[in-house]
């Protein structure tokens, strides 16, 4: 069997956690910030996680067994 190629761009975007639940940051937080508020901008800052719906894409992505 060959090896399993990891998503390049997955890699770059997702962390995984200690108990193994995956992190991804906020979007829209990136450019055309003049017109959002900074309370906003303060909320975008934080990560998330991944929703259990987009857990399975994910993890294959980053070719993590399930």
């Amino acid at each position: 069997m060959p090896k399993v190629k990891t998503n390049s761009s997955a890699k770059k975007r997702f962390k995984l956690t200690g108990t193994g639940k995956i992190k991804r940051k906020s979007a829209f937080k990136s450019h055309i910030l003049t017109k959002k508020t900074t309370k906003q901008k303060r909320n975008l800052t934080h990560t998330a996680l991944v929703s259990d719906g987009d857990t399975g894409n994910v993890k294959r992505m980053l070719a993590i067994g399930k």
